[in-house]
């Protein structure tokens, strides 16, 4: 029997760009509610089991209070403790239940905490956060179709879905961490509030992918050369300090974050291969992986970069249900 897993981040859209940027917030009701047409899609195909990560809002639970639905809902037997951590647990538990499919609710950093806890479940990814690269914006009852058919294995995943790209970052020849869009190092030697905002505070970055029409560091690299997710292998740019801007530099404006368009003096970049691991030079910084500082390095550490083509399968909604459409799979039977 398909089972589809549903991961909700009740933070998502309600960092420090609220107050720093014209982003905008996407409240519970609305998750609620987008949460529920999931739930409606996904039933209409066929789809029997979902299981739900417990959240402190409780969206999913709130979401499937509806006369309308008769699915059997059940969520994990875990802690909800409002962290990064609740979402790599439950990606985890969700793959050692058999999850066939998992729909995700937030940002690029909700994501990489998915993909930190499982890369093997096929993803439909909803964009509900703030600088949104890896998640589509895309509507509940469109996302809960294309899930409910994949789940059941009615549409081959080869044909409907792209695996992505991730950014391995070590520490010491170690492997520390990973990030599905964008590394970057920040002079600030702290954690603190984690969301990345002031450009000023960066100096270099890494992405698996540069897409013009996204919001954030990887807008800045689409300047430079557009890397799609499709394309092999990544892009590095350094920035430049203030009164740095030196020969052979050029300047670019990019959308870091809604409503924030600055120029951005970039001092140097490249392409990176895939499976090419880049050192770093040494010196005091934070490591922020998709938008939100992660951890510090000091100077005698030594930082190196990789992309890979090793992230979770993700589904193209439009191109399932267009293939789906013309295999007839939303006929119903005569009589029906």
């Amino acid at each position: 029997m398909a089972l589809v897993g549903i991961i909700a981040n009740p933070a998502a859209s309600k960092d420090i760009r609220r107050l720093v940027a014209q982003g905008r917030v996407v409240p519970d009701w609305e998750k609620v509610n987008t949460i529920r047409r999931v739930l409606l899609g996904l039933q209409s195909v066929g789809v029997k089991s979902v299981l739900g990560m417990p959240d402190s809002s409780n969206l999913v639970r709130r979401a499937s209070e509806d006369p309308n639905l008769s699915i059997d809902l059940e969520f994990l037997d875990m802690p909800s403790l409002n962290s990064e951590g609740d979402t790599v647990r439950a990606a985890a538990s969700m793959a050692e239940r058999g999850v066939d499919c998992l729909v995700t609710l937030g940002g690029d950093g909700t994501n990489r905490a998915a993909a930190v806890g499982c890369r093997t479940i096929p993803m439909v990814a909803i964009s509900t956060g703030t600088n949104n690269v890896f998640p589509a914006m895309v509507e509940g009852t469109l996302a809960g179709l294309a899930a409910g058919l994949v789940a059941q294995g009615r549409l081959e995943l080869s044909e409907v879905a792209v695996p992505s790209k991730i950014m391995n970052v070590y520490v010491d020849g170690e492997l520390r961490d990973i990030a599905l869009v964008d590394v970057a190092l920040s002079k600030e030697r702290f954690v603190a509030t984690k969301a990345i905002w002031d450009i000023d505070t960066i100096f270099e970055v890494f992405l698996t992918r540069a897409e013009p029409a996204s919001i954030g560091l990887s807008s800045i690299g689409a300047r430079l050369q557009p890397v799609s997710l499709a394309d092999e292998g990544g892009l590095r740019y350094s920035i430049a300090g203030p009164g740095e801007k030196a020969s052979g530099s050029s300047t670019v404006i990019a959308p870091i974050a809604p409503g924030i368009i600055p120029a951005v003096v970039i001092s140097s970049w490249q392409r990176m291969a895939e499976g090419e691991r880049l050192v770093i030079e040494k010196r005091d910084c934070t490591v922020a992986l998709d938008g939100e500082r992660a951890f510090s390095v000091n100077r005698s550490q030594q930082l190196e970069t990789e992309v890979r083509r090793e992230g979770p399968l993700v589904i193209d909604v439009n191109l399932a249900l267009t293939i789906a459409a013309s295999q007839g799979l939303f006929n119903l039977a005569q009589g029906n």
